[in-house]
C-alpha cells in the first residue's frame, strides 16, 4: 500500500500553561481563575511547568504526573509559607516524593502490563528541543535507560544531572543522607552512560535520516531502510493489550525492515506519516484513515537509527493533539 503525506494538525493551545491550567477531564486548576491569587497558588502556578517535567522525567506518564502535581498542590496549600527559605526547592521537594511514591506503584503495574512498556510520548514545543540537556533527558530512548535504574537511583539522577539541584536539596527530597545521594548519583551516571545513545546527533541530522526512513517506507524500499537502520536494530512496540504490537523486541536490520514493510502493505486502510516533535526530538505520527494510531520515535547511535519505539495504546496517545510545555 502506498503511504502518503497528510495535512499536519493545527497547532492548540499547549496543556501547561504558566497562567494556568485546564485538567485532561476539563477541570480547572490553580491559577486559571481570574483576580488575583494568593501566594501559594501563585507560587504553584509560576513552577507548575517544571513540577510537570521533573514528575514526567520521572513516572514516564503524563497522566500519573498530573496525578503527583495534583497531591503536590493539595499539600502546599497546607504549608506556612513564612517558613520556606526557596519556595521552588520545597515545590520540587514535594513532587518529587509524590511521584517517587506513585514510581513504585507504577513498577508494580508495569510487572502485568501485557507486552513492552513504553513512556508515554508528548508532542513538544520547539524550545524544548533547543534546550539540549532537556531534550536528552526527555528522550524516549534516555527515558528508557532511566527505566533501568531504581526509583531513588533515577530521582538522584534526574534532580542533580537535569535540573542541577544541590545535593543537600536532593537529600530531603529523597530522604537519604548528602553522603547517600552522592554515592547514588556516581553509581546512577555510571549506570546511565554506560547505555546512553552512542555519538552526538544534530536535529538536522536526525530530522535528514527520519526523513530517508520515512522515503524508504512510502516506497517499499527495503535497501533504504537497511541503509538507515543500524544492523543491531530493536524495534519495541506498546499496544498495552489494546492494540496489537509486537510483544518483545525485534531485532536486527533486516527482520525490522521486513516487519515494518509486511505490517504497513497489509493494511487495508489508507496510511499516513507526518513529522512531528515529539519528547525534543524528530518523530513520525502514524495515521489510519486520518485517525493517530502510532507515533514512532527513534534512537540515533553513529548516524543510524538503532532504536525504534512504536506507541500504539490509546490511552498513551491522549496528549498529542495539542504540545506539553516541558522546562526545567
Amino acid at each position: 500500500m502506498r503511504v502518503t503525506p497528510s495535512k499536519a494538525n493545527e497547532r492548540e493551545r499547549p496543556a501547561m500553561s504558566e497562567h494556568g491550567t485546564h485538567g485532561q477531564d476539563g477541570t480547572t486548576g490553580p491559577g486559571t481563575g481570574g483576580g488575583s491569587a494568593d501566594p501559594a497558588t501563585e507560587a504553584f502556578v509560576a513552577h507548575r511547568n517544571l513540577l510537570f517535567t521533573v514528575a514526567y522525567e520521572l513516572l514516564g506518564s503524563a497522566a500519573d504526573a498530573e496525578d503527583a502535581l495534583q497531591e503536590t498542590w493539595l499539600r502546599w496549600t497546607g504549608v506556612d509559607l513564612t517558613e520556606v527559605r526557596d519556595r521552588r526547592a520545597y515545590l520540587v521537594r514535594i513532587t518529587t516524593r509524590q511521584a517517587l511514591s506513585r514510581l513504585r506503584t507504577l513498577g508494580r503495574r508495569k510487572e502485568s502490563y501485557v507486552g513492552e512498556w513504553l513512556p508515554e510520548p508528548l508532542l513538544t514545543a520547539p524550545d524544548v528541543a533547543e534546550d539540549v540537556e532537556l531534550a536528552d533527558s526527555v528522550s524516549m530512548a534516555m527515558m528508557l535507560v532511566m527505566e533501568t535504574l531504581t526509583p531513588t537511583e533515577r530521582a538522584v539522577f534526574v534532580l542533580r544531572e537535569v535540573f542541577d539541584l544541590g545535593y543537600d536539596e536532593i537529600a530531603e527530597a529523597v530522604d537519604k543522607s548528602q553522603a547517600a545521594v552522592r554515592q547514588t548519583a556516581h553509581r546512577a551516571r555510571a549506570h546511565v552512560a554506560a547505555r546512553r545513545p552512542r555519538g552526538v546527533v544534530s536535529r538536522a541530522e536526525s530530522r535528514d535520516a527520519l526523513d530517508a526512513f520515512q522515503r524508504a517506507v512510502n516506497t517499499g524500499d527495503i535497501q533504504g531502510l537497511l541503509d538507515i537502520l543500524a544492523p543491531d536494530v530493536v524495534l519495541l512496540g506498546d499496544g498495552g493489550g489494546i492494540k496489537q504490537a509486537v510483544l518483545r523486541p525485534v531485532t536486527g536490520a533486516d527482520k525490522v525492515a521486513r516487519l515494518l514493510l509486511g505490517g504497513l502493505v497489509k493494511l487495508p486502510v489508507a496510511v499516513s506519516m507526518d513529522p512531528a516533535q515529539v519528547n525534543g526530538h524528530p518523530a513520525l505520527l502514524i495515521r489510519l484513515d486520518g485517525e493517530l494510531d502510532t507515533v514512532m520515535a527513534v534512537r540515533f547511535d553513529d548516524g543510524r537509527i538503532s532504536g525504534l519505539y512504536a506507541v500504539r495504546n490509546p490511552e498513551k496517545l491522549t496528549r498529542m493533539e495539542r504540545e506539553t510545555t516541558l522546562h526545567r
